[in-house]
């Protein structure tokens, strides 16, 4: 597993044609010999006899080489150069003997193999002064195998400018084990040639430099170039190295070659440099002359001397340094003549101009637009904010390590020494004091801002990096740009009360060509602002709330805002929040977004997973709480040409933590160990929806995930609703077709503050969530199929989220009732869902409810007895009223019978009336026997014209019938 390489360092000194001397290995005691080695296989006679060799920690200092033939050590001579126990690979013309280079892909899918381009064109290349890795996503591995007599070192010099390389140097034993973890992963690189070194411990070692890309856009990643390896701890070195063109060592035992000054010149193994000709020149450490090419406009640049004491600046004009034109030959231009006299500009905001016509900066307790020469009282004061132009401001604030130059109302690069150089301004912030409302805003981590205005103009492959540094930590690149950019203004949030360092760096071309070909591409900074500065200057005065005395300055408590016409503090009405840097008046309290409230601070709004929505008449609640936690997804593996496996990672947090953010995405090219956790100096992003770029990469036999270029989606919660469009965020229902008769999708809305190129508004995110009960617990994400990458256009994202969770919470309306027939006495009540059912959680179906009953065979028997009771009684009052109209009949008989002749009187009394309630002596007989039909019957038909019925009786002789 370590490719068998061994390179023994210094085993070979010719002493003469026929043989050389080696030594052989060392016993467990130490002890060697020196033995000759003929040049021709096979040659054993008229050698020298072996000898006793040195012992085996036997070594030389450096500037000096062992002498097999006397076994001491000597001074190496005028020309060349030793470290006496390492050696050095400084030129790179071909691949040193010794050094292995290998290409491999290490993850490639096996579905992909058809298209998978060939790895053995990507390797390291050697060219020149350093070795060049590839560009592409095979894996390069550059190796070197060494034995080490002693404890010793490896050190080299790189540039690693892009992260969309992984880069990383290991160390491991003959047994193939990491020797150096710690230091494995390589960190990028911004101002040039990087210092690295690393402990070797005794015996064989293998130095591993490897390097695998993975851009998985158009743009092709800049390569690690890698130089001056040197290598210490090897017993010995039986020779001294010459030194390479353009270098020198004037004497003898010297352990490094000098570089050639400028205009001069070396070949190999120099004792000194030599000058060029006139109508030549050269960089430092060249090896050869060029000639020197007429100037042009591109060889000078003009800049601006400090305004004197009538407020006057001189134009100056200048040769760009090292100066390599000829302005004698024909056609050169000249320098234009300088001295030229202008007017100052005026000073920046916040400062004034003194006696000396110089900008100082504006005391506490005043302020100045930059226009006078005087500053004015505060009288009402607030917090403060430092305008920078770098014309005015001083170099402990902003300092321009190279190439940056003054012009009045701008700062722009000049000319460099070559057009690859990186011209480099760092502007420093010591700290911050923002105010108190900002302070207490525990969920909005704004501290701070920078704003700059900027402009680019270039003819090839420039860019322009804008980098940022906590607590004098290696600065992070957040934002780059490429080619000509017109005039425009960039905003970086700041969010941490730390110092820091804000870097811009522009490179005209990436190409290590030597010369200036491009240096009218220039970037122009017109102007740099830093709110909340400590110790910063004021530029104008912002309203504020006054003590009750009303003499001085008061801060609103949280969620207060400043009545523009009282002075007092007003508490913002609820579900709105406050803008923290504009708290004047009412309008100053922005409405939340619809299923969302402000927090107690009113500094955001916020879902706190639960809504509530009207359809059709009724109210459905719901509850997200189950997916409030941190929840992942990856689209469908993507390749890139070379077969390299990548995803699209997403980090959600559907709800946040009453507004805290807590999706984070981290990018750990530069130290993979960071991953899944916080590092200080990573780059990493914190949102309630983030993205990066997944690697998964099997590097020597364990597992090791890459992410890289994370960004944020979602910073500011919007709204949620069940419309399509909230804030001209449109959620499009055809990339995620529903079912018809469906509830409709809860959508969440969100926006990002990164404004980039493409995004002038800055990204959006929508997540529809959408009821399935078949997907329990945290279900499963999608995306649009048109958009496999969860976006169309790169600026607004879209997500379907289907799972149970996503449903309405069940209440009464959601369930009926079914009512069983009465068996042996037993009712059941049972309740079911409605279907389709679209509901989950909230209420739980009722039991069962079972209730005694009376079956039909009971109420039939019921019903008969009843009818024979009826019946019976019935008969009984018939046979009672036929007894009582017989009465009736006999009563009315004999008040006819003994009726008077005359109408009008009464009839005598009888003195044998029958009194009410005796019975009647003689019984009424009826002429014949009727029955009860008949009887009715015959009472309706003998009814007479003056209205009495006729009654039949029979005379007491019983003979004759009458009719009364």
């Amino acid at each position: 597993c370590c490719a068998g390489i061994k390179h023994w360092l210094g085993v070979k000194q010719g002493e003469d044609s026929e043989y050389h001397y080696e030594y052989t290995a060392c016993d467990s005691l130490g002890s060697r010999w020196r033995v000759a080695v003929p040049h021709t296989p096979g040659l054993c006679t008229d050698l020298p006899d072996p000898v006793k060799g040195t012992e085996c920690s036997f070594s030389c200092k450096a500037g000096e080489f062992l002498d097999m033939k006397t076994q001491s050590c000597k001074s190496c001579a005028e020309g060349r150069y030793s470290l006496g126990t390492g050696i050095r690979f400084d030129e790179w013309d071909e691949m040193p003997h010794g050094f292995a280079n290998i290409a491999t892909n290490l993850e490639v899918d096996d579905s992909f193999s058809e298209s998978l381009e060939n790895c053995t064109t990507s390797r390291w290349v050697p060219l020149g002064d350093y070795i060049a890795s590839n560009t592409d996503e095979c894996t390069a591995t550059l190796m070197y195998a060494v034995s080490l007599k002693q404890s010793g070192t490896v050190s080299f010099e790189y540039i690693y400018p892009d992260s969309s390389i992984v880069f990383e140097f290991f160390v491991q034993n003959d047994q193939c084990q990491p020797t150096v973890e710690e230091s494995r992963w390589m960190r990028t690189t911004e101002k040039g040639w990087e210092f690295h070194s690393v402990e070797l411990s005794r015996g064989n070692n293998v130095l591993y430099w490897r390097t695998t890309a993975f851009s998985v856009w158009s743009k092709i990643p800049k390569p690690v170039l890698v130089r001056n390896v040197g290598i210490t701890g090897v017993a010995y070195t039986s020779e001294c190295f010459p030194c390479k063109a353009g270098t020198y060592a004037s004497k003898s035992g010297s352990s490094f070659c000098q570089l050639c000054p400028a205009n001069s010149y070396s070949t190999k193994g120099a004792t000194s440099c030599q000058k060029c000709e006139p109508e030549t020149y050269s960089e430092q450490g060249s090896a050869s002359c060029k000639p020197r090419p007429p100037c042009t406009d591109k060889d000078y640049f003009y800049t601006h001397t400090a305004c004197d004491g009538n407020g006057e600046t001189q134009l100056m004009f200048k040769w760009a340094e090292p100066k390599i034109c000829n302005e004698d030959l024909h056609a050169a231009v000249k320098l234009p003549p300088s001295g030229v006299k202008m007017k100052c500009p005026p000073c920046n905001p916040g400062f004034f101009k003194s006696n000396a016509s110089t900008c100082e900066p504006c005391p506490y307790g005043s302020h100045s637009n930059g226009s006078g020469n005087t500053c004015f009282p505060d009288w009402l004061k607030s917090w403060n904010t430092v305008a920078c132009d770098p014309s005015c401001v001083s170099d402990s604030v902003v300092s321009a390590v190279s190439g940056w130059e003054v012009a009045g109302d701008y700062i722009y690069t000049a000319a460099g020494a070559s057009d690859n150089d990186f011209m480099i301004l760092t502007l420093v912030i010591p700290g911050f004091s923002p105010p108190q409302s900002v302070m207490d805003d525990t969920e909005n981590k704004e501290v701070a801002r920078i704003t700059f205005v900027f402009e680019t103009v270039c003819s090839v492959n420039c860019e322009l990096y804008f980098m940022v540094g906590v607590n004098s930590r290696t600065n992070t690149p957040v934002e780059t740009w490429n080619g000509s950019k017109g005039k425009q203004s960039y905003t970086y949030i700041i969010e941490k009360n730390s110092t820091m360092s804000f870097t811009w760096a522009f490179q005209r071309t990436a190409y290590h060509d030597a010369g200036r070909k491009y240096t009218n591409d220039v970037a122009k900074i017109y102007s740099i602002n830093v709110t909340n500065v400590m110790d910063g200057v004021a530029s104008y005065c912002r309203l504020c709330a006054l003590e009750s005395s009303g003499s001085s300055c008061t801060s609103c408590p949280p969620g207060n805002y400043i009545d523009r016409d009282s002075g007092a503090c007003r508490s913002c009405i609820p579900n709105t929040y406050l803008k923290a840097h504009q708290p004047y008046g009412s309008q100053a309290c922005i409405p939340c977004g619809p299923g969302t409230k402000n927090n107690k601070i009113h500094s955001l709004c916020y879902n706190d997973c639960h809504l509530s929505f009207s359809n059709t008449g009724h109210t459905l609640e719901y509850d997200f709480s189950a997916l409030a936690n941190r929840t992942s997804f990856a689209s469908g593996p993507s390749f890139t040409s070379k077969g390299l496996k990548y995803f699209h990672h997403f980090n959600f947090s559907l709800c946040g933590n009453h507004g805290r953010k807590t999706a984070t995405c981290t990018d750990n090219v530069t130290d993979i160990r960071v991953l899944d956790r916080e590092a200080e100096y990573s780059k990493s992003v914190t949102s309630y929806v983030c993205q990066s770029i997944i690697v998964p990469s099997d590097m020597r036999g364990y597992k090791t995930v890459v992410s890289s270029q994370p960004v944020s989606l979602a910073d500011r919660f919007v709204g949620v609703t069940t419309e399509s469009t909230l804030d001209n965020i449109t959620s499009l229902p055809h990339y995620f077709p529903a079912e018809s008769g469906n509830l409709p999708d809860v959508i969440f809305f969100y926006r990002s503050s990164d404004v980039t190129q493409t995004c002038s508004t800055g990204r959006a995110t929508a997540i529809r969530m959408r009821c399935n009960l078949l997907k329990t617990g945290s279900g499963m994400l999608s995306v649009p199929k048109y958009c496999p990458d969860a976006t169309c256009d790169g600026c607004t994202f879209h997500f379907l989220w289907e799972t149970s969770e996503a449903c309405a919470l069940c209440s009464t309306n959601d369930y009926h009732a079914i009512i069983s027939a009465c068996i042996g006495g037993i009712q059941r009540t049972t309740y079911i869902w409605r279907e389709p059912k679209q509901c989950a959680g909230g209420i739980p179906l009722p039991e069962q409810k079972i209730r005694i009953c009376k079956t039909m065979d009971f109420w039939l028997k019921v019903g008969i007895s009843a009818g024979t009771c009826a019946a019976i009684l019935l008969t009984v009052l018939t046979c009672y009223f036929c007894k009582k109209n017989q009465k009736l009949e006999y009563k009315y008989s004999k008040l006819v019978m003994n009726a008077t002749s005359k109408d009008s009187e009464l009839p005598a009394a009888d003195s044998c009336a029958i009194m009410e309630g005796e019975d009647a002596e003689d019984d009424l007989l009826f002429t014949s026997k009727k029955s009860l039909f008949g009887k009715i019957k015959s009472f309706t038909s003998k009814r007479t014209s003056d209205g009495f019925d006729s009654v039949p009786l029979k005379t007491s002789s019983g003979t004759t019938d009458m009719d009364l």
